[in-house]
C-alpha cells in the first residue's frame, strides 16, 4: 500500500471515529436532558435529577454496604454467566451437528426464550429455595436459551465441506468443535456470549428482587420500598453503566472476531 493510499485510509477511519463520537455524546447529552426534565416534572418523586443522582452514587461507592451487596450480586452473576456460556455453548454445538435434534429443539428454545421467566418463580423457588441458587437458577435461565440458539444457527450455516473433513481426517466429536467449529463460528458465538451476558444478568437482578436479603437487585427494591429515591435511581444508573460498557466491549470483540475470520 502506498503512502497515499495509507493516509486517505487514515483519514477515513478518523473521521468515522470523529463521527461516532460525536454522535455518542449527542445521545449522551440528549439523555441527561430527557432525565432532568423527567426529575424536574415529577419534583424528584420518582427519578432524582442526574446531579443529585451522581452526588449519591457518589456517597454511596464509598460505603462498606454497598460493596456487601456487590459482591453478591458479582458472585452470582459470574456463577450465572459462566454457566449459560458453557451450557449453551455445549448444547448449541451438539443441536447443530445433529440436524434432527436441532430442529427439534430450536423451537423448543425459542418458546422458552419468550416466556416470561417471572411466571416460573414460585417453581424455581420450591426448586432451588431461597438464597444464592435461585439467583444463579434465574441467571441460568435467562442466558442459556439465546447462547443456545445463537451457536446453533452459526453451526447450521457453516459449510457442510469442514465437518466432512474433519471426518475424513479422523477427528474425535471433540476435537471437531474445538478445533473446526468453534473458530469457524467465533463471531456468533460472541454475538451470543453478548446477549447471554446481558441476561444473565437480568435473570440474576430479578432473582435478587423476589428471592434473595443482599444483592443489588435487593437494594434497589429496598429503596423502592422505603421510598428512597436517590438510592433506587442510583442503583439503577449504577447497572446500565455497567450494562453498557459491557456490551461496547464485547462487541467491539466480536467486530474484531468477524473481522478475522473474513
Amino acid at each position: 500500500m502506498s503512502d497515499l493510499a495509507f493516509e486517505e485510509a487514515l483519514s477515513r477511519r478518523t473521521s468515522r471515529g470523529r463521527i461516532r463520537a460525536f454522535d455518542a455524546a449527542v445521545l449522551v447529552v440528549l439523555m441527561l436532558a430527557i432525565w432532568q426534565a423527567v426529575g424536574s416534572w415529577t419534583k424528584g418523586v420518582a427519578v432524582s435529577p442526574p446531579l443529585q443522582t451522581l452526588v449519591y452514587l457518589f456517597d454511596l461507592l464509598r460505603t462498606w454496604m454497598f460493596w456487601d451487596h456487590a459482591a453478591a450480586t458479582l458472585g452470582a452473576f459470574l456463577l450465572a454467566f459462566v454457566l449459560s456460556a458453557l451450557l449453551g455453548l455445549a448444547l448449541g454445538l451438539i443441536f447443530g451437528v445433529r440436524r434432527f435434534a436441532g430442529e427439534v429443539a430450536e423451537p423448543i428454545l425459542a418458546g422458552f426464550y419468550t416466556i416470561p421467566k417471572v411466571t416460573l418463580y414460585p417453581v424455581v423457588l420450591l426448586i432451588f429455595g431461597l438464597g444464592m441458587s435461585a439467583k444463579v437458577a434465574f441467571g441460568v435461565m435467562h442466558g442459556l436459551a439465546p447462547m443456545t440458539l445463537f451457536t446453533l444457527g452459526a453451526v447450521r450455516n457453516l459449510p457442510p465441506v469442514l465437518i466432512r473433513t474433519a471426518r475424513v481426517l479422523r477427528l474425535s466429536p471433540g476435537r471437531t468443535m474445538l478445533w473446526v467449529l468453534v473458530p469457524a463460528c467465533l463471531p456468533d458465538i460472541v454475538n451470543g456470549l453478548r446477549i447471554s451476558f446481558s441476561l444473565s444478568l437480568l435473570g440474576v437482578l430479578i432473582g435478587e428482587m423476589f428471592s434473595s436479603q443482599r444483592g443489588l437487585g435487593f437494594l434497589l427494591v429496598s429503596g423502592m420500598a422505603q421510598h428512597n429515591v436517590p438510592l433506587s435511581t442510583a442503583v439503577v444508573t449504577l447497572i446500565v453503566l455497567i450494562a453498557i460498557i459491557a456490551n461496547t466491549l464485547m462487541l467491539r470483540l466480536g467486530k474484531r472476531a468477524a473481522h478475522r475470520s473474513n
